[in-house]
């Protein structure tokens, strides 16, 4: 039977695709490869948490590939989240502010909720966002409980942030055995996907049908697994909510306008008052954690030529990214969270059109078709949101489209009363409680976070969930009661998250065509792209005469 006419029955097949895990009384009781592990069970879910996947990075262990964890003796009870990798809070009044716990460098551990009985039943891999900065997998939003009601083996994880994350530097670069740097958080991701991998199915899950998931720096981060030669062969479906493909620094060489990764981990490593490595290594966590963001280090992958060994949007255009099915979208106010990046509003619409027309160009006119001068602030959102996301979001879905591979797009532009109240319509990861079931009276959200509650919240929530799971079990997309959802294909279709799914076709006219040729006549001169557009944007380089 074909899936899109298996509707409800295929979610009920789902949820019967379920096997056993060993109890002892009330607490489940699982053989690992390198030790047992005591859950607890709850609602018909077993679950784990602060499960141990590598060793603690601390001493002289900080700034290395991470280790396997080692195999311990006895039983190890997992009931509680582990520590929160070492971060700065977001300001009190942000929206996306909430108490991260307990922070350690000993942070590199996952959380499993798996239906208790669970057999070969689909795995989601979660990796959180946060700029690479701040994050953690226990934050209660993303609660793996709703997903596993559904028959999903459900996973979290921490992954180094910040300085401890993303620092490159000549004497890490000589004393690694790859003669790189720089790319720990990504290589603490790839061996959790291995600890899944080798580890999964004494909870009931299929290790051959594992999706990685991400939203904002998870979903560079999921860019990141797609074109990592480490990574290959550890997932089998991905998905991207609000990616970016933006250009990250080369290990030795600078690239883009940027200077080279170690060249700026020396500079850092000034600014912070170390003489050494060893001297950076003996500074408090905390402390450390601090004087990086006084320093304002920027987070963010580096091209090492063995994690990474390549720009990712090079990778996609030679086509050899990982050949797994996509589901991708962002929001259609990203932005509106985020309006801190924005210059400030011109005096008038002529102010902004000469501006755009100094800027953009023969693109000029391209430009203020998709973003006109008759609404100033609303044109100014949608031009970051889309040199950030929109562009990078298509072009994913592009990429794997041309390989002959499934992907489906979205544009999540639902907004509940209390949400347009605080006039943040769709802003950056407010999809995230629709995606988890945290809509409601039972919602588990941030404290600034604006409620989503009603029939529609609940209408759209299980809507999301249902074409995620499918995603996840099958590599379709699908929901009972609402609309078949189609892969982007030749006909550009995607899914329109608003009042309620819509099945719509051509995203955004003409943003893809003209911030993609702005991207290669940028690339190919050698600048940078990612939030250099708009108001904000330098020149834009003439035509190029042969594309790159």
């Amino acid at each position: 039977m074909h899936i899109k006419q298996m509707g409800r029955a295929a979610m009920l097949l789902l949820a019967a695709m379920w096997g056993h895990a060993a109890q002892a009384g009330d607490a489940p009781l699982v053989s690992t490869a390198i030790g047992k592990l005591s859950g607890y069970a709850e609602d018909g879910l077993n679950i784990f948490k602060g499960i141990p996947y590598a060793e603690p990075p601390t001493g002289d262990k900080r700034w290395t590939a991470p280790e396997p964890k080692a195999a311990w003796h006895g039983v190890r009870d997992v009931r509680e989240f582990g520590a929160s990798c070492v971060q700065l809070p977001y300001p009190s009044g942000s929206v996306y502010a909430e108490d991260v716990g307990a922070m350690s460098e000993d942070c590199l551990t996952l959380n499993i909720w798996a239906p208790e009985d669970a057999k070969d039943a689909p795995v989601m891999v979660w990796v959180h966002g946060g700029a690479l900065q701040r994050g953690s997998s226990a934050s209660p939003m993303y609660d793996g409980s709703a997903f596993a009601r559904r028959g999903v083996v459900f996973v979290s994880l921490n992954y180094r942030l910040g300085l401890f994350g993303w620092l490159a530097h000549p004497e890490l670069s000589a004393e690694s055995p790859s003669g790189a740097s720089g790319n720990y958080g990504l290589l603490d991701q790839i061996e959790a996907l291995k600890w899944v991998k080798g580890n999964i199915a004494a909870f009931g899950g299929d290790r051959e049908n594992v999706t990685v998931m991400g939203e904002s720096a998870g979903a560079l981060s999921v860019s990141y697994l797609l074109t990592s030669p480490l990574a290959r062969g550890l997932f089998d479906k991905a998905i991207m909510e609000s990616p970016n493909i933006r250009a990250v620094p080369d290990l030795r060489e600078p690239v883009y306008g940027l200077p080279s990764a170690e060249d700026y981990g020396t500079a850092m490593m000034a600014k912070l008052g170390a003489a050494s490595l060893a001297d950076l290594r003996a500074m408090e966590a905390n402390a450390l954690a601090l004087a990086g963001a006084k320093a304002r280090f920027w987070a963010q992958g580096t091209i090492d030529h063995w994690s990474l060994t390549a720009q990712v949007v090079d990778v996609l255009e030679a086509g050899e990214q990982a050949k797994v099915p996509l589901l991708a979208g962002f929001n259609s106010g990203e932005i509106r969270s985020q309006a801190a990046f924005l210059p400030a509003v011109p005096e008038s619409a002529e102010a902004y059109e000469e501006a755009i027309r100094a800027r953009y160009g023969d693109l000029a006119s391209a430009f203020l078709d998709v973003y006109p001068s008759d609404d100033l602030k609303g044109s100014m959102l949608a031009t970051l949101r889309d040199a950030i996301y929109g562009w990078a979001t298509e072009h994913m879905v592009r990429s794997q489209t041309a390989r002959q591979l499934p992907a489906y797009m979205y544009v999540f532009d639902h907004c509940d009363p209390a949400t347009r109240a605080r006039e943040l319509c769709a802003f950056h990861a407010s999809e995230l409680p629709y995606v988890f079931g945290q809509v409601g009276e039972g919602a588990d959200l941030p404290p600034n976070w604006p409620r989503p509650e009603g029939r529609a919240a609940t209408a759209m929530s299980k809507a999301m969930m249902d074409y995620w799971v499918s995603f996840a079990a099958t590599g379709e997309p699908v929901s009972d009661s609402n609309p078949d959802w189609e892969p982007y294909g030749t006909g550009e279709s995607y899914m329109l998250f608003a009042d309620e799914p819509q099945a719509a076709t051509n995203p955004m006219p003409g943003m893809f065509e003209m911030q993609d040729e702005v991207v290669a006549r940028r690339k190919a001169n050698g600048q940078q792209w990612f939030i250099n557009a708009g108001l904000m944007a330098n020149p834009v380089p003439g035509p190029l005469k042969t594309k790159p």
